[in-house]
């Protein structure tokens, strides 16, 4: 790993790396001797090829999650703009209400004031 002193995080990234890719590839060969027995079907086949690249996924991601950082440290600051903030104006409601509206509004400010009791 390039990129900095040695330190005990990389060499637990890396070691876990190495573990996980062992590890797989020992699932891998497990599988292969399932696929060759009597008993194995094609599904073992397929476990053959999909084990390893479960344990190459950690060094990938370790491999990924390094360049996006180098990508944003190699980019300067983006300063966002100051939004501008716009207010319309407040309309008055409409004074001509007809009867029906009138009431049910009565109505419902009548059942407002008896909540705030």
């Amino acid at each position: 790993m390039s990129g900095g002193p040695i330190t005990s995080q990389r060499v637990a990234i890396a070691l876990v790396c190495v573990v996980a890719l062992v590890g797989c590839c020992g699932l891998a060969w497990w599988q292969w001797t399932r696929f060759e027995s009597a008993s194995g079907t094609f599904q073992n086949l397929g476990y053959v090829l999909q084990w390893p690249l479960f344990g190459l996924f950690p060094a990938f991601m370790v491999w990924r999650i390094r360049k996006l950082d180098a990508q944003r440290k190699a980019e300067p600051p983006v300063v966002a703009p100051t939004p501008v903030v716009t207010v319309d104006a407040v309309r008055a409601p409409a004074v001509d209400e007809d009867d029906e509206l009138a009431v049910y509004n009565r109505y419902l400010a009548e059942l407002n004031s008896r909540d705030q009791r």
